[in-house]
């Protein structure tokens, strides 16, 4: 699979990265070659998410809730 990202210097020095076709996905790294490594891995972690909600979605004997908590 293919990801457009984008890659922004931080003002803190290193580089950021956002996943847009996956809301909530970032990271961020050193170098752009780190930063961009992390993307790799952030992207792989968030599909594993992904997998492992429907699973759970998909169990007959497990019911899912949204649960919302306010800080």
């Amino acid at each position: 699979m293919k990801f457009n990202i984008i890659i922004e210097k931080a003002e803190e020095g290193g580089f950021n990265v956002k996943v847009p076709a996956l809301d909530g996905c970032f990271t961020q790294g050193d170098t752009e070659e780190e930063a961009m490594t992390n993307a790799k891995e952030a992207i792989v972690c968030y599909l594993e998410g992904l997998e492992k909600i429907n699973q759970i979605k998909s169990s007959p004997d497990v019911t899912v809730k949204e649960l919302e908590v306010l800080l």
